[in-house]
């Protein structure tokens, strides 16, 4: 062999590169398990579709076990043969918290969607969209590299669309579909133009090397690199519903499938906090006096808007418990975005308040859909006044509801949002942005109201039905004859994987209430 031929054989072995497959395997289990169900869907006849929500079960507890390895240490794959801390795909501290976040997300949104699967929408479709959604959004917290990040963002958006207008026929289905594709790809549009004018002023993508060379811009490029960093962040405020990009929330969540609208609440959001997070702290830093103060103002802003919009919902309205929880997800945002703001102040250790504070909201966030799921199969209407007497009927959910909005709203014995809260008040104080810590003190006072309220009403005597009159002339009874018994409301059963969705919430934030370190200690880490 010439010296010539030997030199480029060297050169085309150095770029193989071995594949950590227990890395990946999590994202890689739900995306497997997606293609199984989408080529099950063709072969199973209809009496056996149910099978298909049991197949997704399974592959989501199997996604969950593999993040068993991953618990201790940083593991790299997809690094760049020159430089081996320049890698696409990192499962850090940070990662794990994430993915065990929206995996255990989808897995509760699978026990909420087992009996809608059944009666209403079409089972196939349905668990191969979750899926590839759950597989796009555990991807998108290991992602480093600015390309990979905006695939895996789209591959947990893009099925989310499909999702949202699944109830076929439903004109509100349809119309939260739209809304949410319009502002979706409007972000990504505005993204991926911040992205491109990040890539022009320090010729990569990944974000070791680019927080590298954006602190040292050539002065012609900085206007560039400026440009690109607020349109990048503009393009995620979107994606985690910031005022004023906020606005698709609530007719979205109202006109999407319950468990879909659970889903977009908790996962959906973990997936913009978790790539906002990324840009700012990790690629970003040298920008910190931009998108600090600028997150900042957001944080503020969506606070005030999601609890001043939750306050003003009528009970009587129809959806109106949807509609509260949705204003209600907007208000959290605000309080997510505090620990990033002050990130730009103090260091990225702050960021670790988010996460604490992400784990408490998905746990009783989930859980309070789960209740709302409950009563909507006796009440589709779904308004605040349909959980009147709850606690007379079915004390349990009602307790347990009760519980959610108190962790909520941060009182005993909901301790777990009341830490979260402190750490996140703690976090802005730290960072010497105490006019946000008061906007956000404020903003808790006024929660109470509408926490507070929705949980009195079920706790209160139910609404005693009115007697219908009788047709004149005609006896109700013979003279003397004792009246018959009066019909008492039929309770229909809870169906089981909605029973253990309840139970499983309830559990995880008591436990977390009982032992508030389990969730908390991650505002005290370094996560990356």
């Amino acid at each position: 062999m010439t010296p010539d031929v030997t030199i480029a054989a060297a050169g085309t072995a150095s770029l193989v590169q071995s594949v950590d497959w227990v890395a990946i395997a999590p994202p890689l289990i739900a995306a497997a398990v997606a293609l199984v169900v989408l080529l099950a869907d063709l072969f199973l006849p209809p009496a056996r579709k149910p099978l298909l929500g049991w197949i997704t079960l399974a592959g989501l507890v199997a996604a969950l076990a593999a993040l068993a390895p991953l618990r201790t240490g940083s593991r790299s794959t997809f690094c760049l043969t020159a430089n081996p801390d320049a890698c696409s795909y990192t499962v850090d501290q940070f990662a794990f918290v994430i993915q065990a976040l929206v995996l255990g997300g989808a897995l509760l949104t699978a026990l909420l969607a087992m009996k809608e699967t059944e009666e209403k929408l079409p089972a196939g479709e349905f668990w191969f969209l979750l899926l590839s959604s759950a597989a796009g959004a555990a991807l998108l917290p290991a992602a480093r590299d600015l390309a990979t990040l905006v695939v895996a963002l789209e591959v947990a958006s893009l099925p989310a669309f499909a999702l949202v207008g699944l109830k076929r026929g439903d004109r509100l289905s349809s119309e939260a579909a739209l809304k949410f594709f319009l502002s979706s790809v409007t972000a990504t549009a505005v993204m991926l133009l911040g992205v491109s004018f990040v890539y022009a002023a320090t010729g990569t993508l990944h974000l070791t090397e680019i927080a590298t060379k954006l602190a040292d811009v050539p002065g012609q490029l900085g206007t560039v690199a400026e440009t690109g960093v607020v349109l990048t962040l503009v393009g995620f405020a979107f994606k985690t519903a910031a005022a004023p990009f906020h606005f698709w929330v609530p007719d979205t969540y109202v006109g999407a499938p319950l468990p879909v609208a659970a889903y977009l609440s908790v996962v959906g959001k973990a997936v913009g906090f978790s790539g906002l997070i990324l840009v700012t702290v990790v690629a970003f830093p040298a920008y910190a006096d931009v998108w600090g103060p600028a997150l900042a103002v957001l944080a503020a802003l969506t606070m005030t808007i999601g609890n001043a919009a939750a306050v003003r919902q009528a009970a009587t309205r129809a959806h109106s418990a949807v509609r509260l929880l949705a204003w209600s997800s907007v208000g959290q945002a605000g309080y997510l975005l505090v620990p990033i703001a002050a990130a730009a102040y103090s260091g990225d250790n702050k960021v670790g308040a988010t996460v604490a504070y992400a784990l408490m909201y998905a746990v009783v966030n989930l859980g309070a859909f789960a209740v709302a799921a409950l009563v909507a199969r006796g009440k589709p209407l779904n308004r605040l006044t349909d959980y009147r007497g709850l606690y007379a009927e079915r004390p349990l959910a009602a307790l347990a509801l009760a519980f959610f909005l108190l962790c909520l709203a941060g009182l005993p014995p909901g301790i777990i949002g009341l830490f979260a809260k402190v750490t996140v008040f703690s976090a802005a104080v730290d960072a010497g942005l105490g006019w946000l810590a008061v906007v956000m003190a404020v903003n808790v006072v006024v929660a109470l109201y509408y926490y507070l309220r929705w949980t009195a009403i079920l706790f209160r005597a139910p609404e005693t039905a009115d007697v219908p009159a009788e047709p004149a002339g005609e006896p109700s009874a013979a003279v003397g004859a004792s009246p018959g018994p009066v019909a008492q409301p039929v309770r229909s059963r809870v169906p089981a994987p909605l029973a253990v969705a309840v139970a499983l919430t309830a559990t995880v934030g008591v436990v977390l209430s009982g032992l508030p370190q389990l969730a908390l200690h991650f505002a005290s880490v370094t996560l990356f």
